[in-house]
């Protein structure tokens, strides 16, 4: 199954048309937050709210259940921002969650947090830290989960 991960979008969000149109057999669309739009617009995509996110219904994060894993997807605006993946580690064990998505930094980032997968797809157009705009991808197989950074070079379409 794959899912397809976003954050940070700030309006510019033509890119979840293309990414839709792409990956026409995803599993799950996934936006960490910060769409600033009103999300009804995007029916296909699972969003979260964002610190800019003020117009529009948005969950503050949400679980969800793919096979045998469970994924917490949160903007992690309201993490420390020193021991952001620390908390973000806690949150996803309190929850029973062994994967999570998160926003808010623009810095694309894949990283294991004590056997939780920690998956932020940067900005599709905001990127920070001399990174280039980006998205993710998650691949799950029975136990077996990758994800993968797509930078905007990479970009097929």
């Amino acid at each position: 199954m794959q899912i397809v991960v976003v954050s940070d979008t700030h309006s510019r969000n033509e890119i979840l048309d293309i990414l839709e149109e792409r990956y026409k057999d995803a599993y799950a669309f996934i936006h960490c937050g910060d769409l600033e739009d009103d999300p009804r617009y995007y029916p296909r995509w699972l969003i979260v709210r964002g610190n800019n996110d003020y117009f529009g219904k948005f969950r503050e994060d949400l679980r969800i259940k793919v096979g045998s894993h469970r994924i917490y997807v949160t903007h992690s605006h309201r993490c420390s921002y020193l021991y952001r993946e620390k908390n973000l580690e806690r949150l996803a064990q309190e929850y029973g969650c062994d994967i999570v998505c998160y926003g808010h930094t623009h810095i694309s980032k894949i990283t294991n947090q004590n056997g939780i997968l920690m998956v932020n797809p940067g900005s599709c157009w905001l990127p920070r830290a001399g990174k280039e705009p980006s998205y993710a991808l998650i691949n799950i197989e029975g136990s077996r989960v990758e994800a993968k950074i797509i930078e905007q070079k990479d970009w097929d379409f």
